[in-house]
């Protein structure tokens, strides 16, 4: 019993050092908590993009930006905020003094996938209640379905992320690709142009990237229905190939 709960309580101080570290780092705590509601409040403000738009079946421009907020608050936790950290805890060689330590390394990984994805929730969250308070956009019209997307959509988040560290080896590549992979996957959730109005072919073969299917199905919840098959099948695809590359790619020194 003793020998189980001490790696246990280890585990969680891990867990709280990790949590106030990452509580006094303004930057992150701005980009990945209160940077997608700032969009969306900024999107919020322009008077044509609170009016009804035939492409859209009748709904606003803003109704759309909710869900892309909500993702936009996973790609920045999972490619601006987490890779930079584990990479500089690699080249900087704590990973390796931690092997030697009742606390193995894995401690630490599962500490920053917790405190990311627990802040990309709370986002998303504060993206939802501003969007309904300061602009009326309707809750999701289907709870469960969007929480399960919105769960799903944060697995292949971090995976992502995961995999980016796993393939750079120090804390300044881990920047550069999560830079490099950052803008195209901007592009896939919609935050420049929303995927609904994008020309079919294009929406189509955006659907079939992490983020596409994630937008689609998000977008599908909160309009009231079950997000479809293939958008949370190409998901699903993606958190399960990202982990495995993760996985196999990753060294803790």
């Amino acid at each position: 019993m003793a020998s189980t709960t001490a790696p246990a309580s280890a585990t969680h101080a891990v867990l709280r050092a990790e949590a106030r570290l990452f509580a006094r780092e303004p930057a992150a705590l701005f980009w990945v908590m209160a940077s997608p509601t700032v969009l969306l409040v900024i999107l919020g403000l322009v008077p044509s993009l609170r009016e009804a738009s035939d492409d859209l079946g009748g709904r606003r421009v803003i109704d759309v930006y909710v869900p892309v907020a909500v993702l936009f608050a996973l790609i920045m936790a999972g490619l601006q905020a987490m890779p930079p950290v584990l990479a500089g805890y690699r080249e900087r060689g704590i990973l390796r003094r931690m092997s030697a330590t009742p606390v193995r390394p894995a401690a630490l990984l599962t500490a920053q996938l917790v405190l990311h994805a627990a802040a990309a929730l709370v986002s998303s969250l504060l993206v939802v209640g501003v969007g309904r308070v300061a602009f009326g956009v309707a809750l999701p019209g289907n709870l469960p379905g969007y929480l399960g997307a919105l769960l799903l959509a944060v697995a292949v988040g971090l995976a992502l992320g995961a995999a980016v560290c796993a393939l750079s080896r120090t804390q300044r590549i881990a920047t550069a690709v999560g830079t490099a992979v950052f803008f195209p996957t901007m592009f896939t959730a919609g935050v420049w142009v929303p995927v609904q109005v994008m020309p079919d072919t294009l929406r189509r073969i955006v659907e079939f990237s992490p983020y596409g299917a994630a937008s689609r199905a998000l977008d599908e919840a909160a309009r009231g229905g079950w997000p479809g098959p293939l958008a949370l099948g190409v998901m699903g695809v993606w958190a399960v190939a990202l982990t495995a590359v993760a996985i196999r790619r990753f060294r803790w020194e």
